[in-house]
């Protein structure tokens, strides 16, 4: 092959890379179209969203329903209010819960929806009571060290309190 024709190929395979690169980053962000259709919209309120954003997925059983639409900041009560657009498909009951997950130890953040026994069923613009926050890992280390550092000083303050009984003999 003359070196036109090997110019040509490298080209092709570096124009096939940068595209599946991109697929690859489009996947990653969230960004691909989803598959649902007609949709209704409920709300839930959180204290804590962690790092969910909008377009993430909203999962039951594993699969996906909906996608995050907006959230924004209820500045009257300080909470997150979170949008969710759920396919028409699938009916939930009024007493759904929303929890906030992570996918992984350190994927993505996705409202997953637990379906309650109410007869009645959410409705476009109705808002779901019972949510979960998003657990913060930061949060949780520094609870368990809180925890263990106060429990190494109880300890100490026990023994400090209580006499050497080898001294007395």
């Amino acid at each position: 092959m003359d070196r036109t024709t090997v110019d040509l190929w490298v080209g092709v395979f570096v124009a096939f890379g940068v595209a599946a690169l991109f697929g690859l980053a489009m996947k990653v962000g969230n960004l691909t179209s989803s598959k649902i259709g007609p949709t209704y919209t409920v709300s839930a309120a959180f204290e804590n969203v962690g790092s969910l954003k909008p377009h993430a997925p909203v999962k039951s059983a594993g699969v996906v329903v909906g996608r995050v639409n907006a959230i924004v900041f209820n500045s009257a009560n300080y909470e997150a209010i979170v949008t969710l657009d759920i396919d028409k498909r699938y009916a939930f009951p009024l007493d759904t819960f929303a929890n906030i997950y992570t996918a992984g130890l350190l994927g993505e953040q996705y409202v997953g929806l637990e379906a309650g026994g109410d007869e009645d069923v959410l409705k476009n613009g109705d808002k779901i009571a019972k949510t979960q926050d998003a657990i913060v890992l930061e949060k949780m280390i520094s609870q368990f060290l809180f925890s263990k550092a106060a429990e190494t000083e109880a300890k100490a303050d026990v023994k400090a309190a209580v006499p050497d009984t080898d001294l007395l003999k």
